[in-house]
């Protein structure tokens, strides 16, 4: 406040000096000054030094000039106002016509009867749908795509083109060759990109023409080069909730039972319907007996007075299919499961954000045997996402390749490895238990499952009923870092059914 700067003045300088003086003050005072102030207080310079008399009337000034000023901002806009309308047509403005079912910016009411906001709602979020307009000069110093593909004869934008279609003047003002070898062309026997390629002398001829080897394209035909891809007809009917999980629905029914056992009862009980009455019960005394139904390919098959087939009484031959197996009915044991060797192999763990499909294909080349794919969150994957789906690729070079699944629910991990079961090719699949995000750990997954056993006991036995590969599991020491959870838990995992554990020294914490 003022006041308690000019008290603070008074005390620490004794006399305050006058305004005027204090801009008139030089070095040599200003030193002076501070060297008779108190230790310990803040020294203030002359020029800001003032009495309160002074300091009073410099607010009345500035307060008199500030009205002055608005008075005469007044007695313009008045003098412009006045000119505005000696200068007005006489016409008045036509008036602007309301389409229906519009808003007008002054929040009136529309042609529904909505009343609408004062203001426009500001746009947020990422602008997708900006129109995106590339510079002219692309287009003119860039070759046509129908060159590109060689076929030149056909091209897509007919006399609109605005590409370059001399290959002469393209080569001309084309950037320098950074090489004389392609790594496409020394590979697979051609280059894609022909003679826009970089290194395009290695595989270019006469006028132009890409060069195809023959004998080493050969020997990539019928040959994919990164599997694991999603369909589009399967990513369309995993969001239109269409595809079936008849394994993973036994399991779950199983379960429900297991966890209500009374409610399965009462359920099965209400859906049975009433045994009917036969007409001489009344006579006879006895109950109606309830018989089973005819079997299947045996039609207008007679009973017996004891109730039983007689078959030997009909003629009709019975037509068969073919031999049954029971391919559908009885799950592979343990035993019988694809088996893969880790030892005395190297072991690329998954790496979330790090481990994606050109980092494996860099540690495969040093020397790494077995790789895994990224975290993939299971309900992602349940909802055809492309990006989680992306984290299932797998390159022709990965002789050993698992995913990484990460949920927190029984049902939904056992559908997503049924799912991917029957749809790409993977040797194992692998549970993460160590992911310390908070975002997944507070959901339940992650780390968290390790305090959760018996719905992680649900989750690996569930996974591993509908699996046809080895089921591993990732964890840590334990969720505190003085409590470890990691020695208890993995004989329980061994008994449900893991073949395999990898441990992470450290806890969630840590």
């Amino acid at each position: 406040r003022s006041s308690d700067l000019l008290a603070l003045c008074d005390t620490t300088r004794g006399s305050a000096l006058p305004m005027a003086d204090t801009q008139t003050c030089g070095n040599s005072e200003s030193k002076s000054i501070t060297e008779t102030t108190d230790r310990g207080v803040a020294a203030i310079q002359p020029r800001y030094l003032t009495t309160k008399e002074k300091f009073h009337k410099f607010i009345d000034a500035g307060k008199a000039a500030a009205d002055a000023l608005s008075n005469n901002e007044d007695l313009i806009e008045e003098a412009a106002v006045v000119s505005t309308r000696d200068s007005e047509v006489t016409e008045p403005e036509a008036k602007k016509i309301k389409l229906s079912g519009t808003q007008d910016d002054s929040g009136v009411q529309d042609g529904k009867g909505n009343q609408g906001s004062l203001q426009k709602k500001r746009a947020r979020g990422q602008n997708k749908r900006r129109p995106y307009q590339k510079p002219s000069v692309y287009a003119e110093k860039n070759l046509c795509p129908s060159i590109k593909l060689e076929c030149a004869s056909k091209c897509f934008f007919g006399d609109k083109c605005r590409y370059i279609h001399n290959v002469e003047q393209y080569m001309a003002e084309k950037a320098a060759e950074i090489g004389d070898k392609c790594y496409l062309f020394e590979t697979f026997g051609k280059c894609i990109y022909g003679v826009t390629c970089r290194f395009s002398k290695a595989h270019l001829g006469v006028d132009y023409k890409n060069v195809i080897n023959e004998d080493v394209q050969k020997l990539w035909e019928n040959k994919e080069l990164v599997k694991n891809q999603i369909d589009k007809d399967l990513q369309h009917r995993l969001r239109k909730r269409n595809v079936s999980f008849e394994n993973s629905d036994k399991y779950l029914k199983q379960l429900s039972q297991l966890n209500n056992p009374g409610r399965v009862e009462n359920e099965s009980q209400a859906s049975e319907p009433p045994l009917a009455a036969s007409d001489d019960a009344g006579d006879v005394g006895t109950e109606a007996v309830k018989l089973d139904p005819l079997p299947q390919g045996i039609p207008n098959c007679p009973l017996s007075t004891d109730g039983e087939l007689s078959v030997s009484q009909t003629n009709t031959s019975i037509n068969t299919i073919g031999p049954l197996t029971d391919e559908d009915v009885v799950k592979l044991r343990p035993c019988e499961k694809k088996k893969i060797d880790f030892k005395s192999k190297l072991y690329l763990a998954p790496l979330t954000t790090c481990g994606n499909l050109p980092f494996r294909r860099i540690c495969k080349r040093f020397g790494a045997d077995i790789t895994c794919g990224e975290m993939a969150m299971c309900s992602k994957l349940l909802q055809g996402q492309t990006s989680e789906w992306a984290l299932m690729k797998r390159h022709y070079t990965e002789d050993i390749f698992g995913v990484q699944l990460e949920g927190s629910f029984a049902d939904t991990m056992t559908k997503c490895s049924e799912l991917l079961n029957r749809s790409i090719d993977v040797d194992f699949v692998d549970i993460n238990l160590g992911c310390p995000i908070d975002l997944v750990f507070n959901m339940g997954g992650g780390c968290a499952l390790m305090n959760r056993s018996r719905k992680l006991e649900q989750i690996v036995k569930g996974m591993n009923s509908v699996l046809d590969v080895p089921l591993t599991v990732k964890i840590r020491t334990g969720i505190q870092e003085n409590v470890n959870l990691a020695h208890k838990l993995i004989p329980n995992l061994r008994d449900w059914g893991v073949s395999l554990v990898t441990l992470h020294g450290r806890s969630e914490e840590h």
